[in-house]
């Protein structure tokens, strides 16, 4: 049997006790893998960007909030995308220069933009009103900050419609389609020459690449307006988004980040020019082949005749996959009680995480070599997401999240990203501090 880099990890992981019966569940990072898809980034667009051009990768940090990530993917060449201030605070945390942040939310409050301007970091207005209020801001307080708006193309959705930002009724950025918006839009830049940046970001898994690059070239379009009319280029950045889907059938990587960057070289020609500076807002496809969720089988049983793997990685990891699994399917392997790779007959079963409600399965008359007491199962290309959006459903605590690099003769070495959440911090977190609070307003 040929093992993969995976496979050693996964038994060496379980050999070292970062899986086992005190802690059922952990995630592993592989560390190689991510600096290798950093790089096929940088290398893409640098393959179709003219010399000099200014290009920020920003990584979307909701993709993996992770404070060591952010920084190993720092030194890697890639900046923040951030949308909270918590995402603001792991990127500082992370050592992220304020000077490749970026700041999206459509919701962002008067003091989220106030410290933002302060320190200096890009922001990208979602609406008008939100508008209103760094004028006011920048009144006050003049800002260096690079400043941009965020428009919506309009041009559609892909496959999943939750995650599609650029429909009609989109809640993201000014609909360029709607009446009056894009001559709003046009006088809006004219009116404040600190306004020089144009955002769009049409949408993430399920998204056609042609239908990416249909959005980005109306960015494009609507910057030339805008500068035409100004008289000058004022805008001097365009910032893309990010949203390359990701294959979750196979190991095989696609699409590449070379063949969107070769689909922008040809769609939309004046973009990597070097007229404009670039920045990119990519999470899910630098990380996602690249994390394993590994759980320890507790219990199997059958129910109508079905077998039923009872493992401790559910809907509180795997959350989309639970209750949304035809959009969000995840790939299961096998491992026996020692993380090898488990052979045998496949056996069409279920695999369940440990919630309580019925539908806690992360894969459903899946057909797998038999799964028992003690085997592993390991729910592939989880690198991005499925440790930063973690549901809190029973109370189960976040398990904890290595990283791991593998030596030339084999040796697997691990790092701790995220240290197992301990039940003492999981109630403080639930109001532990407070057990008191309310019988004052009782009648005990």
């Amino acid at each position: 049997m040929n093992f993969t880099e995976r496979d050693r990890a996964v038994e060496a992981a379980v050999a070292r006790g970062l899986v086992g019966p005190g802690e059922p569940v952990a995630g592993l990072l592989d560390i190689a893998g991510i600096r290798r898809s950093a790089a096929e980034l940088r290398s893409a667009f640098a393959e179709f960007t003219a010399p000099g051009t200014p290009v920020l990768h920003a990584f979307a940090v909701k993709a993996a909030s992770l404070v060591p990530v952010l920084r190993l993917l720092a030194q890697e060449g890639l900046g923040c995308e951030v949308a909270s201030p918590g995402e603001l605070a792991l990127a500082r945390a992370a050592g992220v220069p304020v000077g490749r942040t970026v700041l999206d939310s459509p919701a962002k409050t008067l003091a989220e933009l106030r410290e933002a301007l302060a320190l200096g970091i890009a922001v990208n207005a979602d609406n008008a009103e939100e508008l209103t209020r760094i004028d006011a801001l920048m009144a006050s307080a003049p800002s260096r900050a690079p400043i941009g708006l965020r428009v919506n193309p309009q041009i559609g959705g892909g496959s999943i419609g939750a995650m599609s930002t650029a429909t009609d009724t989109s809640k993201f950025g000014v609909g360029l389609r709607d009446e009056g918006a894009r001559d709003w839009v046009v006088q809006s830049f004219l009116a404040r020459p600190w306004l020089t940046r144009l955002h769009a970001h049409v949408g993430s898994q399920g998204m056609p690449l042609e239908l990416m690059a249909a959005g980005v070239r109306e960015l494009f379009d609507l910057a030339e307006e805008i500068n035409e009319q100004a008289g000058h280029q004022q805008i001097d950045t365009l910032d893309i988004g990010g949203g390359l889907p990701v294959n979750f059938s196979s190991d095989a990587t696609t699409p590449t980040y070379r063949e969107y960057a070769a689909l922008l070289h040809q769609t939309v020609p004046g973009l990597l020019s070097g007229r404009y500076g670039i920045v990119t807002e990519f999470g899910r496809s630098l990380l996602a082949k690249h994390g394993t969720v590994l759980a320890r089988v507790e219990y199997a049983k059958s129910a109508g005749g079905r077998p039923i793997a009872v493992t401790h990685a559910g809907a509180q990891i795997a959350t989309r996959t639970v209750f949304v699994p035809d959009a969000w399917p995840i790939r299961v392997a096998a491992y026996d009680a020692q993380g090898r790779p488990k052979t045998g007959p496949p056996v069409a079963q279920d695999v369940a995480g440990p919630c309580c409600f019925a539908g806690d399965l992360v894969a459903e008359n899946r057909p797998l070599p038999r799964l028992e007491a003690d085997d592993h199962a390991a729910l592939l290309d989880t690198g991005a997401y499925y440790f930063s959006t973690h549901f809190a459903y029973n109370s189960l605590p976040r398990p904890g999240i290595y990283g791991y690099a593998t030596d030339p003769d084999g040796t697997v070495r691990f790092a701790t990203v995220r240290t197992p959440q301990t039940l003492e911090e999981l109630t403080a977190e639930s109001g532990g501090a407070h057990t008191r609070s309310l019988d004052e307003l009782g009648g005990r």
